[in-house]
C-alpha cells in the first residue's frame, strides 16, 4: 500500500511522521511522496493559532479533492481538540489524538479497511528517511509539558510530560546512523523537562548517546531558558554535540514575560547567553519573538527591542500574536491592534535581518564541517552547486566541479561572503581529498 504522510507545524510534528514512516515501511507497506498515488493519507494536524487551525482544515479538505479515493487519517494538535470538527470534515475515516499517536500505524491499519495486503516486507535498513532526507532526521525524545503559557495552546493538546527511555532514543539513532543518517535533531514538547517522570534529565540523554552511538552530529532542538541543567553546557567540549540552541524567548520586557507566564527573566537569559559564547566560539543562539502581546505598551516594546539589539541573535522567528481561543492570553485586556503588531512586525525584522548579518559576519574566514546535502542548482555547464549546515546552523552554499559528489559527507569549509540566503563556501581545497 502507499502511504502518504503530511504534516503542519513544529519539529515534533515531523519527527513523528518519521517515526510512522518507519513503522508503515516495517509493516511492508511503502511511502509515497505525491498524495495523490497514496491509498492512505496521515495528516499530523496543528493549532498553535487560529491561522493553524485554518490552514489544518483547508489542507485536509485539499487532500480529500485531490485524491477522494484514499483513506484519510487526521492526527495532531487540531485533530486533538477539535476532534469533533475534524471528525466531520468530508473525506476523514479515522481520528487519532495525541494520547494515541504511539499506536497511529497500529490504528489506521487495524481499523481501516484498505483491502490492501503488503506487496513485500521492508529489509531492515531498507526505510526512506522522511523528514530530511538521508542526511539528518529528528529524534522524538518527549511529549507533553508541565507548563501553561498564557499564549500556549499546544502543551494543553499535548497532555501531560513522557520520556522516551534512554535505550529506546540510543536504538533509534543508531538505526538511523546505519541508514546514513550524519545528523539527529533531538526534539520534544519541552526538551528541558526530559526526564522528569523517569528520573533522568536532558545531560544524561546527551551524555548517553554521545557514549553509545557513533552519529557525527547530534543537535538539540527548541529548548526552554529555564530548564538548562548546570552542567549543561560542558555538554559541547564534545564536538559531535554541535554549538546551536535554539532558546525561545518571546519578550526582552519582563513585565510581558510575567504576564506570559515565562519562567526565565532578562537577565538569566543574558547570561545564559555571556555563558555559551565565552564557553563556545561563534555560538549560534536563536530565538521566537512575539510582538503586540495582550497589554503591550510602546515602553515594552522599547524595551523588548533594545534588549533583543543588545543581546544579539543568529536568526529571530517573529510572530505577531494571534489569539487563541482556550488560553489566558485571549480573554485579557488591553488587546493590542493589528495596525501596531504590523509596525512592531516591521521593526522586529529590519532588526532581525541586521542580526543575522552581523552573526554570519562574525563568521567570515572560519573554516567549518559542513554536512553537504543533494545539489540543488547548476550555476553553469561546469560546476554543481551543493548546500549544506555547519555545526553552528549556517547555510553555506559551494560550487565544485561537476562530477565532485558531496552529498551527505561531513567535509570542511571556508564561509568567504554572505549572499542572499545562504554563505558562500570557498571549497577548492577539499576537491583534491574527496
Amino acid at each position: 500500500m502507499q502511504i502518504h504522510l503530511k504534516t503542519l507545524g513544529c519539529r515534533l510534528n515531523e519527527a513523528e511522521l518519521e517515526t510512522w514512516a518507519q513503522a508503515f515501511q516495517a509493516a511492508g507497506h511503502s511511502i509515497s511522496r505525491d498524495p495523490r498515488q497514496a491509498q492512505l493519507v496521515v495528516i499530523n494536524s496543528c493549532a498553535v493559532t487560529e491561522d493553524a487551525v485554518r490552514k489544518s482544515r483547508q489542507l485536509i479538505r485539499r487532500i480529500h479533492r485531490d485524491n477522494p479515493q484514499a483513506k484519510l487519517v487526521v492526527s495532531g494538535c487540531y485533530a486533538t481538540l477539535n476532534e469533533t470538527e475534524a471528525a466531520q470534515l468530508l473525506g476523514v475515516d479515522l481520528i487519532v489524538g495525541n494520547s494515541d499517536k504511539n499506536r497511529l500505524v497500529e490504528k489506521a491499519l487495524a481499523e481501516l479497511n484498505t483491502d490492501s495486503m503488503p506487496a513485500m516486507s521492508t529489509e531492515p535498513g531498507e526505510v526512506s528517511l522522511f523528514s530530511r532526507g538521508r542526511q539528518r532526521a529528528f529524534v522524538k525524545v518527549q511529549d507533553g509539558c508541565r507548563y501553561r503559557c498564557t499564549f500556549c495552546i499546544v502543551t494543553v493538546a499535548r497532555g501531560e510530560e513522557q520520556s522516551r527511555p534512554l535505550q529506546a532514543v540510543i536504538d533509534e539513532i543508531n538505526a538511523l546512523h546505519e541508514q546514513g543518517v550524519q545528523e539527529a535533531i533531538i526534539t520534544g514538547v519541552h526538551l528541558g523537562g526530559y526526564g522528569g517522570d523517569i528520573d533522568s534529565n536532558l545531560s544524561e540523554l546527551v551524555r548517553a548517546i554521545l557514549a553509545n552511538t557513533a552519529i557525527p552530529r547530534l543537535r538539540l532542538g527548541s529548548l526552554e531558558p529555564w530548564e538548562l541543567p548546570k552542567d549543561f553546557f560542558s555538554l559541547f567540549e564534545n564536538p559531535r554535540l554541535l554549538p546551536h540552541l535554539h532558546l525561545p524567548l518571546q519578550s526582552g520586557s519582563d513585565t510581558v514575560l510575567k504576564r506570559m507566564a515565562r519562567r526565565c527573566k532578562t537577565q538569566e537569559f543574558a547570561e545564559i547567553a555571556t555563558q555559551a559564547r565565552a564557553l563556545i566560539p561563534h555560538f549560534n543562539i536563536t530565538t521566537d519573538i512575539i510582538v503586540g502581546f495582550p497589554g503591550e505598551t510602546e515602553q515594552e516594546w522599547r524595551e523588548s527591542y533594545d534588549y533583543i539589539k543588545n543581546l544579539g541573535f543568529g536568526h529571530i522567528h517573529i510572530f505577531s500574536y494571534s489569539p487563541r481561543q482556550g488560553t489566558k492570553a485571549a480573554e485579557m485586556p488591553n488587546q493590542i491592534g493589528q495596525d501596531v503588531k504590523k509596525q512592531r512586525s516591521r521593526q522586529l525584522h529590519e532588526l532581525a535581518e541586521t542580526l543575522k548579518q552581523q552573526f554570519i559576519a562574525d563568521n567570515m574566514g572560519v573554516t567549518a564541517e559542513v554536512l553537504w546535502e543533494g545539489q540543488t542548482e547548476t550555476p553553469d555547464d561546469q560546476t554543481t552547486r551543493y548546500f549544506g549546515y555547519t555545526p553552528n546552523y549556517l547555510r553555506v552554499a559551494c560550487d565544485v566541479a561537476n562530477g565532485v559528489e558531496l552529498e551527505n559527507r561531513i567535509l570542511p569549509c571556508r564561509l568567504i561572503k554572505a549572499e542572499d540566503g545562504f554563505v558562500a563556501g570557498e571549497c577548492s581545497h577539499i576537491i583534491i581529498a574527496a
